[in-house]
């Protein structure tokens, strides 16, 4: 009974391992990634005090704000 357990472990874990890539969000967008790598923040609200934008997000619905 150890053995098959073992067994079904084993191919668990080995068919359990993701490609290179899938790792990152799929529904993460290029603008909203474009923003965070910048620094930024995506906010659906106008940016708060302190903080400038630099563009939008989420296909104009959103700002990416960065602070000062």
């Amino acid at each position: 009974m150890r053995t098959p357990c073992l067994l079904l472990v084993a191919l668990c874990l080995l068919f359990s391992q993701v490609a290179p890539g899938d790792s990152l969000p799929r529904d993460l967008k290029p603008d909203l990634y474009e923003c965070r790598r910048k620094g930024g923040a995506c906010l659906y609200t106008s940016c708060p005090l302190l903080t400038r934008t630099m563009g939008t997000c989420d296909r104009g619905k959103a700002y990416c704000c960065k602070p000062k």
